[in-house]
């Protein structure tokens, strides 16, 4: 299975390709996509560049899955709401080509990834070179990205796992109103 992590961002959203054979992972690509040579207030056309590399990004490489971060709230909420349209931008991307998509928060993949929730970028960076046999770090932000498709096969494979043991069934006496559940 070939994976697709998205780190979003407005100005430089990340990008990065494993491929997972059994409980191993294999680096396949990443890099980033940049939107610095528009103009800052040329929103509508730094989400179309966004789109149309996450586009690019699926056609040449074709994986089979995709994970994208999720937008944690920022002290600016007008730059909370940037990020949160360059991540729409991918998302849209992916799923127009049909991609299932999964989402992570920031803690979850440095967990996955390093161990522990609050790592720094350089230990995200580190890791992710060391986990995939990379000679050099990759950028800070193909790095999330790489970790975003690390913590995805992960968690996939934990799920299947759990799937062969147990049946996956909703459970009827532990409802809420509305179809809720714990």
């Amino acid at each position: 299975m070939r994976i697709l992590g998205i780190d979003p961002g407005l100005r430089v959203t990340g990008f990065g390709l494993v491929e997972c054979e059994g409980s191993r992972t294999h680096y396949v690509a990443s890099g980033t996509i940049k939107t610095d040579s528009l103009a800052n207030g040329d929103l509508p056309g730094r989400l179309k560049l966004i789109f149309e590399g996450v586009r690019e990004v699926v056609a040449r490489y074709e994986p089979s899955a995709s994970a994208v971060e999720i937008v944690f709230v920022n002290v600016n909420p007008q730059s909370t709401l940037l990020l949160g349209q360059a991540r729409g931008a991918a998302l849209a991307a992916l799923v127009s080509a049909g991609l299932p998509v999964a989402e992570y928060t920031a803690l979850q993949m440095k967990k996955a990834v390093v161990g522990h929730g609050q790592a720094k970028k350089e230990q995200v960076q580190a890791m992710v070179a060391r986990l995939l046999g990379l000679s050099a770090p990759p950028g800070k932000d193909a790095a999330d990205a790489l970790g975003i498709a690390m913590c995805c096969a992960q968690a996939g494979a934990m799920q299947a796992r759990i799937a062969a043991v147990t049946p996956l069934a909703r459970r009827a006496h532990a409802q809420y109103a509305r179809g809720r559940s714990y």
